[in-house]
Formats: structure tokens, C-alpha cells, sequence
């Protein structure tokens, strides 16, 4: 079955060349993708010559305006109506593509999304589920950055988002639901946190552990870990930044000294796996969990191999009938409360 995938080409630091670039390669993975690509005609004509694939599977939608990592939200709802964002996600509403893939402005793309997408009856904002490596596998992560204060009501809706999608995802049967704290002792944590875990303890159906820390994530302590949008996105950056810091230093250390190099050699399959395990670009993609339609968001500064995984991971979220019924269980989930 052919999924027809909606890309913002002008959303992200280098854009529009690695969603070209990301694109191509993931036609390379997967030829039954097609594209529609919204953004400056000209521009992306220019740069079609260099990618075959894609110049076979793909429809331009030009577009006269682009939101940049400064624009502010209300600017990309109110003013920029011709937006190559705005443009990509009204395809999905439209139902002229199954799913929309953007490296752009999260605000603004959350913005847009929220306004022409819709949420899920109950819950009031969508958040950003990713998927983050543990030593038992995977666990979601949630919201990871699209809103950066909620309240605790928020966060209870986010915990009954996380526990359906892992349910789907994961396929575990009754997920771990953990509460990202300075600590996991009862007392600790401010108004906000203190409510929310209070909310999500008295949840039916949910099997609440109680406060985490950051070190838990990757531990797999819990199989869902909620938190607002800023610690959750200065979480996954760090937790980022620590997994490059991790193959630079083995790199450099490898590279000082003969024995180092031999060992690479001997071990080099084994260093290949750790790192493609832990390879940030492998992550990439997160869904817009609690709207109606699928959006999917890329890091802003993401190379091809991450785009390309960003476009992954919204085939896959469109093809999978499971994971279109998410959204109807998170409503039933949110009417029972």
C-alpha cells in the first residue's frame, strides 16, 4: 500500500537540503512512499537533479512564506497563512496525505497542528511521545517539548496518553507509568508535580510507580515517563549530548595510541552495535500524541539519517491500524475517568 507523506522543506537549520537529502533516503528504505513537497518552487527544483527517487515519487506545492525558528506562534496561525508548514499539515486535515513530517519551529508546528488537525475529545494538549532507549529495550517519553509549563491536569492526561500508546507500541500489558521528579520520596517536587501524581495515583486502570528521576529513563525503570515540555526536552538534549560525548571520547581514545587501534579492530563490530544503539539520529521522529491526525516532528538540526528516520517513524504510524486506533482508545481511556 502506498502512504503519501506531507514534508515541511523549509522547516529545520538546514533545511532544505538534509529533507531532500532524508527523503531520498528513505525511498532507498521504502519505494512505496510518495511525497508532497511544500516550499519554495524554485528551490527545491534545484536541488531535485540531485536525488532520482525522489523527483519520481514526489509532488511540488509551492509556497510563498516560511516559518523560521524565530517566528512566534501567533505569527504562524494569524499571518502566515501560505506557510510551508501550515501548507504540509492542512494536507493531512485535507486527507490529501496520510501523515506530515516537519524539522521547523516546535511552537509553531504544535500551533498549526493543534488549530487544524484538533485534539482528542479530553485532552487539551497534545504532547510530544518519544521513544528512548533503556537497557530493557524502549521506554516513551512524554511531553518532550511542546509544552513547556502544564498543569497537573495536563500531566495526568499525559500519563493516560503515555499508558495507551505503550500498550500499542510496546506491546506491554499493563505499562509502568513513572513521574519525572527531583526525587522519588513523596515530599519532594513542587505544587504542580505533587498534584499531578495524586491525579494519576487515583487513575483506573493505570499502573502509576510513582516519582523518577533522570536516571531512570534509560535504566527502564518505568515504561512511561511523563513530565512538562521543558524538563522533558532538556532531558532528551542531555541525554543526547551524553551519547555523543560517549562515542567522541571512545573515538579519541581508540585513536591515541596502537593498542587502542588494536583493539578497535578486534572489537570494532562490537563498538559498531553500541554505537548504533545509542546513535541519537536512530531516535529521531517524535508523534504528536492526542491529535487527530498524525504529525510527526524532526530535531531542527537533524542530518539526513535523522530525517530520514523522522519519516520512518510517520509511514509507520500511518500503515500500522493499530496505532490509528491509539487515538479512539485514548478518547474511551479519557471518557471513563
Amino acid at each position: 500500500m502506498s502512504l503519501c507523506v506531507s514534508l515541511d522543506v523549509m522547516g529545520g537549520d538546514q533545511a532544505p537540503s538534509i529533507v531532500l537529502d532524508g527523503a531520498e533516503l528513505a525511498l532507498q528504505e521504502n519505494s512505496k512512499i510518495r511525497f508532497h513537497l511544500y516550499g519554495d518552487e524554485s528551490v527545491i527544483k534545484s536541488q531535485l537533479s540531485k536525488h532520482p527517487l525522489l523527483s519520481q515519487n514526489a509532488k511540488i506545492i509551492h509556497c510563498t512564506e516560511i516559518v523560521t525558528s524565530d517566528t512566534k506562534p501567533v505569527d504562524a496561525l494569524r499571518r502566515l497563512k501560505d506557510s510551508s508548514m501550515r501548507r504540509a499539515i492542512e494536507a493531512v486535515a485535507d486527507g490529501e496525505c496520510d501523515a506530515v513530517v516537519s524539522a521547523g519551529n516546535t511552537g509553531a508546528y504544535m500551533a498549526l497542528s493543534k488549530i487544524t488537525l484538533k485534539t482528542l475529545d479530553g485532552i487539551d494538549r497534545p504532547a510530544i511521545a518519544a521513544l528512548l532507549p533503556t537497557v530493557n529495550g524502549y521506554c516513551i517519553g512524554l511531553d518532550m517539548g511542546a509544552n513547556l509549563e502544564c498543569t497537573a491536569e495536563n500531566l495526568m492526561q499525559f500519563a493516560v496518553m503515555g499508558d495507551v500508546m505503550a500498550r500499542r507500541m510496546l506491546g506491554v500489558s499493563s505499562p509502568t507509568i513513572g513521574l519525572l521528579n527531583v526525587g522519588t520520596e513523596d515530599v519532594k517536587g513542587n505544587a504542580i508535580v505533587q498534584l499531578a501524581s495524586q491525579l494519576i495515583k487515583h487513575l483506573p486502570g493505570i499502573n502509576y510507580i510513582g516519582f523518577v528521576e533522570g536516571d531512570d529513563i534509560n535504566h527502564g525503570v518505568a515504561d512511561v515517563v511523563v513530565t512538562d515540555g521543558f524538563t522533558g526536552n532538556v532531558s532528551l538534549k542531555t541525554l543526547e549530548g551524553a551519547a555523543q560525548f560517549i562515542f567522541s571520547t571512545i573515538r579519541k581514545t581508540m585513536e591515541s595510541s596502537v593498542l587502542g587501534k588494536l583493539s578497535y579492530l578486534i572489537g570494532h563490530k562490537s563498538f559498531k552495535t553500541i554505537r548504533d544503539r545509542l546513535d541519537p539520529r536512530k531516535y529521531n521522529g517524535a508523534t504528536f500524541l492526542g491529535l487527530k491526525g498524525i504529525a510527526v516532528k524532526s530535531h531542527g538540526g537533524a542530518d539526513a539519517v535523522a530525517f530520514a528516520n523522522a519519516i520512518k517513524v510517520a509511514v509507520n504510524l500511518a500503515k500500522n491500524s493499530d496505532t490509528l486506533n491509539l487515538g479512539q482508545e485514548i478518547e474511551k481511556k479519557i471518557k471513563e475517568l
